[in-house]
């Protein structure tokens, strides 16, 4: 056992991902509980720190997707109460999270991004029609073609993501993604191979391909049974899969990120295109991270155990 300190799992949360956050937080308590952890689970919807001190909690376990809870807000707040934590700290977690920030880092060391551009809500027209989106995304100097991604920049699970391929898709798409955020990332659309690696500590785990049924890997085909086939391991060539590999190493190091992480990515033309650096994984048993990780042998506890100890001697 690697600790005997009491564990509050923190899930739930405020953000649109909040329903995947609660199905990773149970499925975490149960495995810790399973190892004979002193475990108790804790919505963060609620005030934290009272719930905190009423339970008596001496390490966090955070299972928080999306908002405040993967954005580095709750990391500095453990810190400021000094609560040891799971995963990356505060500017690992702000950097991965906010997608514009993210590439800028990528770019400098070298790691291969799709084109963007980020366009910000106070350069919004008064209406948002096809004339005036147009405007807007012409004003932004975009310099490569059609179909683009377009994305906010600080949200997971492909909430608010769309794939334009004309003009009449693009003004829907651009007033959906700013829901969820002050700016967008326009990306142009790169076809590929989607693949996604784990990350543990230092150690690239390996990988799963995902193959949609839909258009692109959204919410609908990551939540819904049957609409997306994961390869396991991706069939790559044994070279690709190390690029993969080796970039998604790359990237985590490049963050500065700790514990585990999952790499999204697209292989083409020879080259592993880093789209995003998720520092808190879906840890459901049937999510992406898990499966890779049963790959190199961790069975879902043991992956537990293994995020946990990134917390022990914060």
């Amino acid at each position: 056992m690697i600790t005997t300190k009491r564990i509050g799992v923190l899930a739930g949360g405020l953000s649109a991902e909040r329903d995947v956050s609660l199905r990773s937080g149970g499925a975490i308590y149960k495995a810790l509980l399973e190892r004979g952890y002193d475990a108790v689970l804790i919505d963060a919807a609620e005030d934290i720190y009272a719930a905190f001190k009423s339970q008596k909690v001496e390490i966090a376990f955070i299972a928080l997707h999306g908002g405040h809870g993967e954005n580095g807000s709750l990391q500095g707040f453990l810190e400021v109460i000094g609560i040891p934590y799971t995963g990356s700290r505060v500017l690992a977690s702000a950097v991965a999270m906010d997608k514009a920030a993210s590439k800028k880092v990528f770019m400098y060391h070298g790691i291969p991004v799709p084109p963007f551009k980020i366009i910000h809500n106070d350069e919004l027209p008064g209406e948002m029609d096809a004339v005036s989106a147009g405007r807007l995304v012409g004003g932004s100097a975009i310099d490569f073609g059609m179909p683009w991604v377009v994305k906010p920049s600080t949200e997971g699970s492909s909430i608010g993501v769309h794939i334009v391929k004309n003009d009449a898709e693009l003004a829907p798409a651009l007033a959906d993604a700013f829901k969820y955020g002050e700016a967008i990332i326009i990306e142009q659309f790169i076809k590929g191979r989607e693949i996604q690696i784990g990350v543990l500590g230092n150690k690239a785990l390996g990988g799963v391909e995902i193959r949609p049924s839909l258009e692109f890997y959204s919410y609908e085909a990551k939540y819904t049974p049957g609409l997306t086939s994961y390869i396991l391991p991706p069939e790559v060539s044994e070279q690709e899969y190390e690029l993969l590999k080796t970039t998604a190493l790359g990237a985590h190091k490049a963050l500065g990120c700790t514990g585990a992480t999952r790499i999204d990515m697209i292989l083409a033309g020879g080259k592993a295109y880093m789209l995003e650096v998720n520092t808190i994984p879906g840890m459901t048993e049937t999510s992406l991270l898990p499966k890779i990780a049963g790959l190199a042998g961790y069975g879902f506890a043991d992956l537990v155990e293994e995020i946990l100890q990134s917390a022990v001697g914060k």
